[in-house]
């Protein structure tokens, strides 16, 4: 509709609620509290419409409208845009937008549909959580770094190295790595730290130091030689990788199909020995995430 007429809608909305739900002036609008609040229900209460449509209507087997998807850029750039031409082939009607992001958003508020996260509980019980599988995090660094300040030979050797730390990473700026019963934390300083791993493996190719990173993102370059993993005798805690949700009554076809459809891909298209495992899991809520999960080859 016309600028006037979508004026003339909001001005009656408004006037009808008593409420002012846009603020303005000569140069920008932007929405009240109440207004956020209204943007709020209302797109959960069309989501809930769309999904009472689609138990109706052929959208269970053909799939329509938009999913909103968030994940790491590094998550996106592997694995997501890959298997976007083939995911769209089957599912032709169905728009997926992919939400770059490695602090999680709030599902309700951000318009999400699914997550993919690291975390392996959710505070929200609400939240439904599938497990992807687990990886090995590696300490890795270039050539050329490795040459002009030598190899690590035990973790405490960390310390006196060059670090490229991810921040968001839990206690990043320590690290615990272990073997067999011997287990060792070492404080590490960065050289370089930052809240995406692009960043973080673009350094550490570029040779200003080692990095730490799941073994997803760094794994081709190992393999071309780019970088070359150090202490690979000692183990650093195993990241889990999870496709989150919200718990609602009737799973929509569109959360359904996209899921099975990215654990597919994952286990048709890694590398060899990323992951420890690829799991077919049953899912779970935040309520019962102890519960172990089946464990299959990828």
């Amino acid at each position: 509709m016309s600028n006037a007429a979508a004026s003339r809608h909001l001005s009656a909305l408004e006037e009808r609620l008593a409420v002012r739900l846009i603020e303005r002036n000569t140069r920008r609008q932007w929405l009240t509290e109440a207004g956020h609040e209204l943007l709020q229900r209302c797109g959960t209460i069309l989501n809930e419409l769309a999904e009472a449509e689609d138990a109706v209507s052929d959208r269970a087997l053909s799939p329509k409208g938009t999913l909103r998807v968030t994940s790491s850029l590094s998550f996106a750039m592997i694995y997501l845009t890959p298997m976007m031409p083939a995911f769209r082939a089957r599912y032709p009607k169905l728009a997926v937008q992919i939400i770059a992001a490695n602090r999680y958003p709030d599902f309700i508020e951000a318009g999400i549909d699914v997550a993919i996260r690291t975390r392996e509980h959710e505070p929200d019980s609400n939240i439904i959580v599938r497990r992807i599988g687990q990886m090995r995090r590696v300490l890795a660094a270039a050539p050329s770094y490795l040459a002009r300040q030598g190899r690590p030979e035990q973790p405490a050797d960390l310390a006196r190295h060059d670090m490229l730390i991810y921040n968001l990473a839990n206690d990043p700026y320590s690290l615990r790595l272990s073997k067999g019963n011997a287990v060792q934390t070492v404080r590490i300083a960065p050289t370089l730290d930052s809240n995406d791993g692009q960043v973080i493996r673009g350094a550490a190719l570029a040779g200003l130091g080692i990095l730490i990173q799941p073994r997803y993102i760094v794994q081709g370059d190992v393999l071309a030689g780019q970088l070359e993993p150090i202490l690979m005798d000692w183990e650093l805690p195993l990241l889990t990788m999870n496709i989150a949700y919200q718990n609602r009554v009737g799973l929509p076809a569109k959360i359904r199909v996209f899921s099975d459809f990215l654990v597919q891909h994952i286990r048709e298209h890694s590398l060899a020995g990323i992951w420890m495992d690829a799991t077919r899991p049953a899912t779970h809520t935040a309520a019962n995430s102890g519960r172990s999960i089946r464990k299959q080859n990828p």
